[in-house]
């Protein structure tokens, strides 16, 4: 936090990554483990140094009207807590929808929503909060309008929304941003997560630029985004960050300008760069990203990762910085992933002063 509140340099860089490969049956952290001659019980995230975590409940909208409706070796296909009947492969962490609760537009009047304070919402978290506050600067998480708004209406008759009837798409925006509003402030009541805040998650674009325009995202949007930010500074939240995969970047002023005060991920091979954005926005936008997962870090050549992660560090002595690759895949090598252990560590000795828990 003392990173993310820009003063002055902390004994080291904070770190965020994710092992995971999606279901991929080839998990970083397996491949690691065994290159490294590790038993289970050493953890990767300790190994090396991750610092954040995010923490979320179930923010749908009738978690109590989740069922399995057929169950096959195949495939299972369920209503999930935002009413949607999805069908997912057996071992798939993805899944294919098939029908939404939101088939009419009338429907918005009649939805069923049951109360942000339910407690089976948080009861997966409840217990083991406090041991992941003492091992974890721990974040709330919520969804965000638009991404949420697609569960229920689905995707492309979401956008076809935007573009024939804005005035139902912003109040479908506002409705499901309250909801999530409700249960980002219980998150951080009950989780007790003032002192760090909550990320508003809201995946809209691609790596060439976000699924609709700014001036759709200012009129359609911006209200929606406005009031669960608002909620969460009232609330006590110290800090509102913004996770959204793919190229922001035309959207960034709208960002700043409603109050956002941080990025996530960041992505390089979106067309985002730490160093431009830093340039550009100062001490208005702190910044957990910047490492390129896509290209860089899995074709593996040396100087060109000595030199993107060098370009990272550049901006991290100012603080508002965190570095992060966002998830590292079984499509990055281990001996890759060391190496850039290896610069942070050298980053963390040679300009921080610091020596501790190096591998």
């Amino acid at each position: 936090m003392t990173v993310l509140d820009f003063n002055p340099p902390p004994d080291r860089l904070p770190r965020f990554d994710k092992f995971s490969a999606f279901g991929t049956g080839t998990e970083f952290a397996d491949i690691w483990r065994r290159e490294k001659g590790f038993g289970p019980e050493v953890n990767i995230e300790d190994y090396y140094d991750i610092d954040i975590d995010i923490c979320v409940g179930d923010e749908g909208l009738m978690p109590t009207r989740r069922e399995v409706l057929e169950e096959t070796a195949e495939y299972t296909i369920t209503r999930n807590s935002w009413g949607e009947i999805i069908r997912r492969a057996s071992g798939d962490a993805f899944y294919k929808p098939l029908e939404v609760p939101l088939k009419k537009k009338s429907d918005l009047q009649t939805i069923h929503v049951d109360p942000a304070d339910l407690a089976s919402r948080y009861a997966r978290l409840d217990e083991r909060m406090t041991a992941l506050k003492e091992r974890y600067c721990i974040f709330a998480k919520t969804g965000g309008p638009f991404i949420r708004s697609s569960f229920v209406r689905g995707d492309v008759q979401l956008l076809t929304d935007m573009a024939a009837d804005p005035q139902f798409a912003a109040e479908l925006f506002m409705f499901m941003a309250q909801h999530l509003a409700q249960i980002g402030v219980e998150e951080l009541r009950r989780w007790e997560l003032h002192d760090t805040g909550i990320w508003i998650f809201d995946d809209m674009a691609s790596v060439k630029g976000p699924m609709f325009s700014p001036k759709m995202a200012e009129e359609m949007l911006a209200p929606a985004w406005s009031h669960m930010i608002e909620a969460y500074k009232q609330a006590g939240a110290r800090k509102v960050y913004l996770h959204s995969d793919g190229n922001i970047g035309p959207l960034l002023d709208l960002f700043v300008d409603i109050g956002f005060e941080g990025l996530n991920p960041v992505e390089f091979n979106a067309g985002l760069d730490v160093v431009d954005i830093r340039e550009r926005y100062g001490d208005k936008l702190g910044m957990v990203g910047g490492m390129d997962n896509a290209i860089i870090l899995p074709r593996g050549d040396r100087e060109e990762v000595r030199q993107h992660v060098m370009r990272c560090l550049s901006i991290a002595k100012e603080g508002g910085y965190v570095i992060h690759a966002h998830t590292i895949g079984p499509d990055i090598a281990v001996a890759t992933y060391d190496y850039v252990d290896e610069l942070i560590n050298r980053f963390n000795r040679e300009e921080l002063g610091y020596h501790g828990n190096e591998n």
